[in-house]
Formats: structure tokens, sequence, C-alpha cells
């Protein structure tokens, strides 16, 4: 399918215009792409399957499908800024044990993708992406339900999704999420004030997440030093679900999430999707 087919109608769907925080000094703290180099990063023969998902024309992002049953629930996974798909390997195997698909993408200039990482690129690609996956997974015969997760910087896509396209999908997860941009981009060095961001006219997540009735799962470091665990709070707060679950990592900070709280986490997931799945919510 084409990038045009994939992306037709998602002109509305994003409400607000992200091109006005594609500015250098925005875009080098939220963005740090590199690429994936075949055989150091990924490739072996339990890596998953490679796909590339056209955006816009003549870029597409890359994807790796990790796949286990053609019945599983299957995490259609958004990355934080610094990490690419190959980063997700080894975790790959880890989700098919629990009996989950795990699809974790890549954003333009990342990865294998083409093209340069925009903020406008990224919420606009989103949607491109999950109009891909939710026509090749029953095309190629999985039929599980679909849920979103994102992680730190990726859950400004998810929560984009959320709010558009309630209807595609059956569960949403958040770790390490953000539910204000401004304290964030103070944090990394910037001024939201001088550079005319509110929090409105940018991701506002936690409107986004007012309108999700949905099961929801939020994990979080207890002492994330980047997005604090009060953001956490505030999006579990905010979110009107009456299925939904807060789980602090505790002693965890943002980069060692996984490994201070690697079963705790997986077994989050596996619980939640298992829920999900049986229509136990």
């Amino acid at each position: 399918m084409t990038a045009a087919a994939l992306a037709k109608g998602d002109q509305d769907m994003t409400t607000n215009d992200f091109s006005r925080f594609d500015r250098p000094e925005i875009l080098q703290v939220l963005f740090h792409p590199r690429p994936e180099f075949s055989g150091l990063f990924g490739g072996g023969l339990s890596a998953g399957l490679d796909v590339m998902i056209p955006v816009a024309d003549n870029i597409a992002i890359g994807g790796r499908f990790h796949l286990t049953a053609a019945e599983a629930p299957n995490i259609l996974f958004f990355h934080g800024n610094g990490e690419i798909v190959a980063d997700y390997d080894e975790m790959g195997p880890l989700y098919n044990r629990l009996r989950l698909n795990f699809l974790p993408v890549d954003y333009r200039g990342y990865g294998r993708s083409g093209g340069q990482p925009t903020v406008a690129a990224m919420m606009q690609d989103c949607h491109t992406i999950l109009n891909f996956v939710t026509g090749w997974l029953p095309a190629h015969g999985y039929t599980g339900p679909l849920l979103l997760m994102g992680r730190s910087l990726g859950s400004a896509s998810v929560l984009e999704l959320a709010a558009s396209h309630p209807e595609q999908v059956a569960g949403l997860i958040i770790e390490s999420g953000f539910a204000l941009a401004g304290p964030l981009l103070q944090l990394l060095g910037l001024n939201p004030q001088a550079l005319g961001f509110t929090e409105e006219a940018g991701f506002n997540h936690l409107a986004k997440i007012r309108t999700w009735h949905k099961p929801l799962l939020i994990i979080h470091a207890q002492f994330d030093h980047i997005i604090p665990f009060s953001d956490a709070q505030a999006l579990y707060d905010a979110c009107p679900s009456r299925e939904k679950t807060l789980v602090p990592i505790p002693g965890a900070n943002h980069n060692d999430l996984f490994l201070v709280g690697l079963e705790q986490y997986l077994q989050a997931i596996a619980t939640f999707a298992a829920t999900v799945s049986s229509g136990k919510t």
C-alpha cells in the first residue's frame, strides 16, 4: 500500500499545528536519531520480521515485528527519543514468551527509517503507522486485540492515537510518559514561554487521556529524574477509565527501569494484556 493510501483522511486527525515546534532548539533536545547497523544492533535469527512502513513520498519508517501466535494480543510500541527498534531485539523474545506479539516502530531518521525527525512528522506518521498495522495484522492472519504502548517520547504518539482512534485500540500502556511538556522542555534547557509553547496548543496529554475510557496501564520509575512520577499520577488521575492501573517501579530511574524492575514490568504488561484479551475489563 502506498503512503498516500495509508495517510488518506489523516489530515484532520491531528488538531494542533505541531510544525510551530519544529525549531532547531527544540528538535535537538527532543530527538536523538541514530542509524541501525546490521550485525551490531540486531539482525539475528530471533530478531523478528523487518517491515518498512511508507509514510510519505520516498520515506518509510522501519519496524521489527516479533511474532509468536496468530491469536495473541498485539502491542504496537513507540520507543523513547534516544532508542531504535533494534535496541529491543532482546525484549522481543521476552514478550513472545508471554504470548504477546511485540511490534516496535521507529521515527523518521531513526534506525532504517528515511527522512528527518520533526514533531509534526512524528504526530502525523503515527496515524499512518496505525493504519498500516491494522491492515497488516489481519492480512497476515494475526487476529488478537491491538494494544498501544509508548515509552517516554513515545507516549505522545500513543496518546494521540488513543484520542483519535479509540475504536481500533483495545488497551493503552504508557511507560515513563509525560503529562506536561512544558516542565520537560524546561528540564532540557529550553524556555517554554519564550518559545510560545502552551500545553493546549502542544501535546495536550491530559486533555487526550480524559477521552480514554478503555483499559489503561501506566508504568513509571519511582525516581525518574527526567519525567517525574507525578506525571504518571497526573495521567492516571485524569483518565476516566474504570479499568486503570498505575505500577511504580521502586528504586528505578528513567534509564534503568528495565534493569531494576524488568520482572515487575513484564508481569504488569502480561496481566494487563491477558485481561484485555479475555474481555474481563
